[in-house]
């Protein structure tokens, strides 16, 4: 019997947490029995295109809707379904536009799922414009999912939370893949030079949200009080220039480096000491869980859910605290610690990646109608 085909929805196949959600589950899933298909809103290629393809993935572009296109996208998609008449499962990771196409899956007879991975808006009108977007999805979707129950609250209304189409879909990572390792550790710390040195980190994209501008300054308060101190920044982004010169202009050059995307975020969590994310707001981040998979010390805005702490590891700081607070948690972590396996709690709390595929197999596959 041919794998059934679930169409995935994404902006772009790059490695965002969304992105890399989708990855460890597609990576993992009996791809016998459930294939994932997805919907890209580019023309270029990113991250994963080669590896969904190696799966036996297929990939369609469809245009990023600028509401002035309203009418030529649905017409896309309107398309597409009367081509595609094997789907029966769309899954939406992106959401901005989803308030267009699932109306018109569901005309076609596909079960739609809105999956929110966010806890907050950003500022400015096109923001404005995507949360006025969001706002039918509760009542668009057959089934509502996010990645915490914040997530939920801010994409769906905190009474949708409370409907039985409502389901918490955790963020479940490789927790044998991510669990420390004094090998890879040394390799990575002989590669970057950072051999003798507390190396605090960061995995994300440079983004506004993430707010590196206080990372950096919180980096410049720890770096006052430990010369050892080394800031590893892995990612990309259109505000990696911008915050390459804050890093100038505050004389740390020598001691920030930026890595660009790595495909090895396993073995540069082993590396680091501390990771420490400034973000804005976020759903459920997986590059923490995959910290915490590491056994490494976290200090967080409290902006994200606090579901995030599934260890003890993660400490929470305010964004109207001082650098100076923010460093000083992380400073506490400076005389080293002995690193422990965290996989038994991770997954008793649901976060491994083999339950989280498990749980959306069976649902992809209860809900699937010929």
């Amino acid at each position: 019997m041919a794998a059934k085909r679930v169409l995935i929805v994404l902006g772009k196949l790059k490695r965002g947490g969304a992105e890399t959600l989708v990855m460890n589950i597609y990576r993992t899933i009996d791809r016998s029995v459930v294939q994932f298909d997805f919907i890209v809103h580019t023309p270029d290629r990113y991250d994963y295109d080669d590896e969904i393809e190696s799966l036996g993935g297929k990939i369609y572009r469809f245009p990023q809707y600028n509401v002035l296109n309203h009418f030529e996208y649905k017409r896309c998609w309107n398309r597409f379904f009367a081509e595609h008449p094997e789907y029966r499962i769309i899954h939406a990771h992106m959401t901005g536009s989803a308030s267009v196409f699932l109306p018109i899956a569901k005309k076609y007879g596909l079960v739609t799922i809105a999956h929110s991975h966010i806890a907050l808006s950003q500022k400015g009108i096109r923001q404005k414009v995507i949360d006025l977007y969001r706002l039918p999805l509760k009542n668009q979707a057959d089934y509502l999912f996010a990645c915490s129950n914040d997530a939920g609250v801010w994409m769906f209304g905190e009474k949708a939370t409370t409907r039985d189409n409502y389901y918490i879909i955790r963020n479940g990572v490789d927790t044998d893949k991510f669990a420390f390792s004094s090998d890879k550790r040394d390799k990575i710390r002989a590669e970057l030079g950072l051999d003798g040195k507390f190396v605090i980190g960061n995995v994300s994209r440079f983004h506004i949200q993430k707010n590196h501008y206080l990372l950096i300054d919180v980096f410049a308060e720890i770096k006052k009080e430990n010369s050892n101190a080394v800031l590893l920044l892995v990612g990309d982004g259109d505000l990696r220039g911008a915050i390459e010169e804050k890093v100038k202009s505050l004389g740390l050059a020598d001691s920030v480096i930026f890595t660009g995307v790595r495909t090895d975020i396993d073995c540069i969590l082993s590396a680091m000491d501390v990771f420490i994310m400034t973000s804005f707001n976020e759903g459920l981040p997986v590059s923490l869980v995959e910290a915490q998979a590491s056994g490494l010390h976290i200090v967080a805005t409290d902006t994200i859910s606090s579901e995030i702490n599934i260890t003890d590891l993660v400490e929470f700081c305010s964004l109207d605290d001082s650098p100076k607070k923010w460093a000083c948690t992380a400073l506490k972590y400076a005389d080293g610690y002995e690193r422990r396996n965290t996989k038994a709690e991770i997954a008793a709390a649901g976060y491994d990646i083999v339950s989280t595929t498990e749980e959306l197999e069976k649902f992809y596959l209860k809900n699937w109608h010929e």
